[in-house]
């Protein structure tokens, strides 16, 4: 089923998707209909701030017996 949404955006920001789904062969509405699927998907639900290295990073140190209150010394012994 199909329901109507009204979207409040710049006149210029329309302009614009409107020449972008016309050389897309597509509606303005198909064109937001798959972006908000794209937002949605469950493969892109790694959180945007973390990059492929970083997310190779994540839980590596989980066995470490570090903890922040050590991290923290040994900054401030480096930058004294």
């Amino acid at each position: 089923m199909h329901t109507k949404l009204t979207l409040r955006l710049e006149e210029q920001l329309i302009e614009q998707a409107k020449t972008y789904a016309a050389r897309s062969g597509k509606s303005v509405s198909q064109i937001v209909a798959d972006y908000f699927k794209l937002l949605t998907s469950e493969k892109n639900r790694l959180p945007s701030s973390s990059t492929p290295i970083t997310q190779s990073l994540r839980g590596l140190l989980r066995e470490s017996k570090l903890d922040e209150k050590a991290y923290r010394k040994y900054l401030e012994g480096k930058h004294l």
